[in-house]
């Protein structure tokens, strides 16, 4: 029987997989296939929908709410619940992870820049967001110009 303590542990390896081929290998094929894809945050997207989904129809399913501090704290209790928000942490700190690393390979933002920003979204996801926003301000996109843009130009000479 699935018990959350071992989906626990199954939704921690698949993450950590994800944290792991982010910092270690950002261009391998299979970091790009299962990570930079989204198809990792996707599957931890999926699982937390069904988790969410089982625990609703249980009959804890009405204990606690989002209202207040001491309702969420009740909702917390149960461990599906509670696996329920880990899970919601796992997937999106590592889409934000995968965001990050693609935005950054775009933009040219050395790796070794990185990997501070993809920590911290690991330990601190928002703290972590917050960082690699301040460093991509440093690395502008270059966009080719619009078609518009070069008839501007032309149209001026």
């Amino acid at each position: 029987m699935l018990t959350p303590a071992t989906l626990f542990s199954v939704a921690n390896t698949v993450a950590m997989l994800g944290w792991v081929l982010l910092l270690i290998a950002p261009r391998w094929v299979v970091t790009r296939r299962l990570v930079l894809s989204g198809a990792l945050s996707l599957g931890l997207a999926v699982t937390y929908a069904v988790v969410i989904g089982v625990h609703y129809a249980g009959p804890r399913g009405s204990v606690g709410g989002f209202s207040s501090l001491a309702e969420v704290a009740l909702l917390f209790q149960d461990p599906w619940a509670l696996l329920a928000g880990w899970m919601h942490y796992l997937c999106f700190d590592l889409a934000v992870g995968a965001w990050s690393a693609r935005d950054a390979h775009r933009r040219g933002v050395p790796h070794l820049l990185l990997i501070p920003c993809l920590l911290f979204t690991f330990l601190m996801g928002p703290v972590g967001m917050l960082l690699y926003a301040f460093v991509r301000r440093f690395y502008p996109l270059n966009l080719p110009p619009s078609p518009a843009t070069i008839l501007d130009s032309v149209r001026s000479s």
